[in-house]
């Protein structure tokens, strides 16, 4: 099994409306507040050769990552280190404080514990006006599909083209352009942590719409060959860019990089250049 079909069991706990979004909506006065917490272990989230300093701020980048895709204003981030070796607590907590500030959260505080392995769970909080949330259920017929940026960096530096490292390394969460693609009305939008195909699928979950690209307009990893790239781009994980459903009308969004790569069609398919696009990707997944 892996952790969507593990979410699917959550939905018979709790209210599946509360799993439908890269964060938790929670009503806050006149705001809304959104919440995510991330866990990251050594062996299946750290790259081999990571700096303390690298671990720290990736941590931090993968919440900030989906307060971005709510159209949400990062505000306070809270750590939580299994650690292995207290000497690695300085770089860690230097590596998370600078992500913060780079993308205007604060670190508050979390908790600190043994583990054998070096485990981090990141928590997130972050605001955005009730008019401006991105929620990943709004997709309309006639939307066009559009990303933030290149996709296949981070899976590009895995196979071994090291331009791509600081990608995979030293992500950058798109924080001002979810708050700006909220305030500019997309209809839905999330972060493609997991691959743009896994991505794709998880909006056909939530959306009474289907969703078909165009291979050839994807934004491919540079110095990698095409066939390569456009297989790393639609299946590899590690992007830390945003996807999101519009109306035609409102692109380009000021300050935003935009890449229109599809359209949204009345059919609940998946299609690639009109073919059901496999649905592989980032998973987590359990034996047995």
């Amino acid at each position: 099994m892996d952790e969507r079909g593990l979410h699917r069991l959550i939905g018979t706990i709790i209210d599946p409306e509360r799993l439908s979004d890269d964060c938790a909506v929670i009503p806050c006065g006149d705001l809304l507040m959104v919440a995510s917490t991330d866990m990251l272990h050594e062996t299946t989230d750290f790259p081999a050769g990571m700096t303390d300093w690298q671990v720290g701020w990736m941590a931090v980048a993968v919440t900030l990552s989906d307060i971005a895709s709510m159209g949400a204003a990062p505000g306070q981030v809270l750590l939580a280190v299994g650690l292995d070796r207290p000497e690695r607590l300085a770089g860690i907590m230097t590596g998370a404080r600078d992500c913060c500030t780079a993308f205007g959260a604060e670190l508050v505080g979390g908790d600190l514990d043994a583990h054998r392995e070096l485990t981090i769970v990141s928590t997130g909080l972050g605001t955005v006006r009730p008019e401006h949330i991105a929620r990943r259920r709004g997709a309309r017929p006639g939307d066009v599909i559009t990303v933030t940026g290149p996709l296949g960096e981070a899976e590009a530096a895995l196979a071994g083209y090291e331009q791509h490292r600081k990608e995979l390394l030293e992500p950058q969460p798109r924080v001002a352009e979810g708050e700006s693609l909220g305030r500019a009305g997309v209809s839905a939008m999330m972060d493609i942590s997991d691959g743009l195909a896994l991505s794709l699928y998880d909006l056909l979950a939530v959306n009474d719409c289907g969703f078909a690209i165009e291979t050839a307009r994807l934004p491919l990893p540079a110095g990698v060959p095409e066939q390569e790239g456009r297989e790393l781009a639609l299946h590899g994980g590690g992007d830390f860019e945003l996807l999101f459903t519009a109306p035609a009308d409102i692109l380009p969004v000021p300050g935003v990089r935009t890449h229109v790569i599809g359209r949204v069609i009345p059919e609940r398919v998946v299609l690639a250049d009109g073919k059901p696009l496999e649905r592989r990707g980032y998973l987590h997944e359990w034996g047995g």
